[in-house]
């Protein structure tokens, strides 16, 4: 325990730095991006390397190796100045063209490290999963340097996701919120669905990180806090995404393009009904301020918008799935002739919101105007919906 009491947490890229053995022989790809850092903020490959782990190739997910690109960007570099390895981009890299880049790189093992946000729609975990299935297919083993759960492990919340809304936002069927931290994720996917897709598990390790128990969320970890991508600044930011990130599938802005991104939500049709109407709904842990915005870039860059902010009373009561649905169908019935879902760019696509929230089922019951909070009662806490807690942490 730290002198402020926080809980000193050692992430296994930690571990494995103190002791390159744990990558195993060969030829050792990363899996990171700027997350990747010990917990004195040094990058983990230069450092990895220079203790004596054999990293010949580093491959980036989504926003890219530096986390410079936006939602649904990468980077275009080949090369990593810091350490002259080649980066091999993932993102949106799948199936036998993801197996072929493995091979091409010519690792025996990749390690992965990359900071989790504890939501089925944040894509590092589909990287991930993906990742598992091509080391399943090649004989790559995969070893998971872990991190914990920013939102901590004693809760879950939504959904499982049906099976038959499966995209980049969600491979399988893990609720909203899950609850799980990537090494705990990695043994479950790698028991449950892999063997599934790729005809067989991954040769995976995990290496723990020590000292972390279910009740820690990040600020209690001792760990720094490095934003795993653009639009997620602070845990503040982690802590309600899982809930206000449903704000992508409809006309609103989710903050995108402020200084407190998907902490604010808004649009040009908001009134002051608003946050009168989300404060008599008591909802847990949190309060509304009415307040006006202008993103200075993606929706309505440039455009005076009325909304929102969420202001966390209490973390450990807040229930952010719950709490964004409340407000979607706050909005819908107070603005029903503008409130609309993002529609599918093209006929016979499928509405975003059906992708995030993992079936159609949250947005025919607010379009019905039922009540759709029922719709967010997890499956079971963490431990109980992945149904093993062999694969958990104490």
């Amino acid at each position: 325990m730290g002198t402020d009491g926080r809980r000193a947490v050692t992430p296994g890229i930690a571990r494995l730095h103190a002791a390159p053995s744990l990558a195993g022989p060969g030829r050792i790809g990363l899996v990171t991006n700027h997350t990747g850092v010990l917990p004195d903020l040094r990058p983990a490959a230069p450092a990895l390397l220079a203790a004596g782990v054999r990293l010949t190739a580093l491959f980036g997910p989504e926003h890219g190796l530096h986390g410079t690109g936006q939602a649904g960007e990468s980077e275009a570099a080949r090369t990593d100045p810091a350490t002259g390895l080649p980066v091999y981009d993932t993102y949106r890299c799948e199936g036998e063209r993801l197996d072929k880049v493995l091979l091409d790189s010519g690792v025996d093992a990749l390690v992965y490290d990359l900071q989790d946000i504890g939501a089925r729609f944040y894509t590092y975990v589909w990287t991930m999963f993906d990742l598992l299935v091509s080391a399943a297919r090649t004989g790559v083993r995969f070893v998971v340097a872990d991190r914990p759960n920013p939102l901590g492990g004693l809760v879950s919340e939504g959904p499982l996701l049906d099976p038959a809304w499966a995209s980049f936002t969600g491979r399988a069927p893990i609720p909203v919120r899950h609850g799980l931290t990537y090494g705990e994720l990695a043994r479950w996917l790698n028991t449950r669905v892999v063997p599934r897709v790729a005809g067989g598990a991954a040769d995976l390790t995990v290496i723990e990180a020590t000292g972390w128990r279910r009740a820690l969320t990040a600020e209690a970890t001792g760990l720094p806090w490095v934003a795993p991508s653009p639009n997620m600044p602070t845990p503040a930011t982690a802590a309600v995404y899982p809930g206000t990130c449903l704000f992508e599938g409809t006309d609103l802005s989710e903050g995108r393009g402020t200084t407190q991104p998907f902490e604010i939500v808004g649009a040009p049709y908001v009134d002051d009904r608003l946050a009168p109407a989300l404060a008599e709904l008591a909802l847990p842990g949190v309060r509304f301020r009415d307040l006006r915005f202008v993103p200075a870039f993606h929706r309505y860059a440039g455009r005076p918008l009325r909304g929102v902010q969420l202001h966390l009373t209490d973390r450990a009561a807040f229930a952010p799935v719950r709490t964004a649905v409340a407000m979607l169908a706050t909005l819908r019935r107070l603005h029903p002739a503008d409130f609309a879902w993002r529609q599918p760019a093209e006929a016979g696509e499928r509405y975003f919101i059906d992708l995030l929230w993992g079936s159609d089922r949250l947005r025919r019951a607010i379009d019905a105007g039922e009540d759709p909070l029922p719709l967010c009662d997890p499956p079971a806490p963490p431990g109980r919906w992945a149904g093993d807690d062999a694969l958990l942490y104490p």
